[in-house]
């Protein structure tokens, strides 16, 4: 009598870790997606709204935009502090209700200024208290092979309703601005309600590790003594130098600060060299790539020592800048999308190595992130606006891109200098 042959199990593919998340965690990917089409349905349009319908001196709708953002990214600091007290779930249900009474109170805020103001203002802080939550709840409890997916998807979903919040709101935002916000509104209700159903979890100051995640079974005989355990930093990849925890946030400010210059300017650049309609596509391919390329190389990125991600990723952006001083259409695709790569490897890999080089939670862990973004964004910010205006003045606009890949090619490695003599 012949054997039953062995059961046969399905191949592991590049999908099968997004196919292995909890209904929690594929509910918050589903947030990750819908917040921000709602967000960006709204948020593109505030210098239009207030400018051209409220009357304001662009002077102060700059002024007023700049602080927004940089609540919105160094308040995760505060996000994460609150989180570590009152926990995720609770944090998240804070900002998400901060957040819907922001955008109710843009309906009266499209006839008094002051209301706009204070709407947006609420907005941002529900996004800064929201987001160091959202991830830490996503990936706290989790083996650390698994967060590679989980963070990359959670980034697709969120830069998938980046894109296509403001093409599904441009018919309406200024025809029917009443009803746009109505809508927004609602659809956070809808989303709070659904945050309140999640199950608990750990807070940030509960013991990170679970039965998935302990190395060492409690069945096993003669386990070691907790004081023989080598250190955290002892298990770090050796080739992952300068040792110091310092390091993902320098290089999350730097990173951010050299990619603004291209989120805030490439429009500006690209629009009076081709025509909206190519700006358009430009940006349609760029989220395409940024959307389906991060989930698919996350394990790789997880994989790749920090020295070696710092390298590729700054490389292409270096070389993505200097496409874009060329002017032509062509390069200035190209240009875009070498600056995709090096998003895609820079953003998740300086998140992965924040989380695997502290000790502390990972709401912390990622206030901080979103702390260093923010300082890389308005540095990015004061740096840019001078910067474009003299090339502009100069007549010869490519001088800033090659300026800022310049930056890209010489940073890097006098930041890590400067933290290796530190941590001497």
């Amino acid at each position: 009598m012949t054997a039953p042959p062995p059961p046969r199990f399905p191949t592991p593919t590049r999908l099968t870790p997004f196919t292995q998340f909890t209904g929690p965690q594929y509910f918050l990917l589903a947030g990750s997606f819908l917040i921000p089409l709602g967000s960006f349905a709204v948020l593109p349009f505030m210098s239009v709204l207030l400018h051209e319908r409220l009357g304001m001196e662009l002077g102060t709708v700059g002024v007023v935009l700049a602080v927004a953002s940089f609540v919105q990214f160094s308040g995760g600091v505060v996000g994460a502090a609150l989180a570590e007290r009152v926990g995720l779930r609770r944090t998240m249900l804070l900002a998400l209700m901060i957040r819907t009474a922001g955008f109710a109170a843009f309906l009266p805020g499209l006839s008094r200024p002051t209301w706009a103001v204070v709407a947006l203002f609420l907005v941002s802080v529900g996004a800064a208290l929201y987001l160091p939550a959202n991830k830490a709840y996503l990936v706290t409890g989790v083996a650390e092979d698994r967060r590679a997916p989980l963070l990359s998807a959670s980034s697709s979903a969120l830069n998938a309703g980046i894109a296509l919040g403001p093409i599904a709101a441009a018919p309406f935002v200024l025809t029917a601005s009443a009803g746009l916000f109505t809508a927004v509104t609602a659809l956070f209700a809808l989303i709070t309600a659904g945050h309140a159903a999640l199950p608990g979890a750990p807070t940030a100051t509960d013991p990170q590790r679970t039965p998935e995640t302990d190395p060492q079974p409690p069945q096993q005989a003669n386990p070691q003594p907790p004081q023989q355990a080598p250190p955290k930093a002892d298990r770090r990849r050796p080739d992952a130098t300068p040792p110091s925890r310092l390091l993902p946030f320098a290089i999350t400010v730097l990173s951010v600060y050299v990619f603004m210059f291209f989120q805030h300017y490439l429009a500006l650049y690209a629009v009076g060299r081709t025509s909206t309609y190519f700006y358009g596509l430009v940006l349609a391919l760029y989220a395409l790539l940024l959307v389906v390329t991060q989930p698919l190389l996350s394990d790789w990125i997880a994989r790749l020592p920090y020295p070696r991600a710092l390298r590729i990723g700054f490389t292409a952006l270096a070389a993505g800048m200097a496409a874009l001083a060329l002017g032509h259409p062509a390069a200035i695709l190209g240009g875009a999308l070498l600056i995709c790569v090096g998003e895609i490897v820079l953003f998740l890999k300086n998140d992965l190595e924040a989380l695997s080089r502290s000790d502390r939670s990972p709401a912390v862990v990622f206030g901080r992130q979103r702390l260093a973004a923010g300082i890389g964004a308005f540095a990015s910010g004061i740096a840019g606006g001078e910067g474009y205006a003299w090339a502009d003045r100069a007549d010869n606009v490519g001088l800033f891109w090659l300026a800022v890949a310049a930056q890209c090619a010489l940073l890097p490695p006098l930041l890590l200098r400067a933290l290796r003599g530190r941590s001497r």
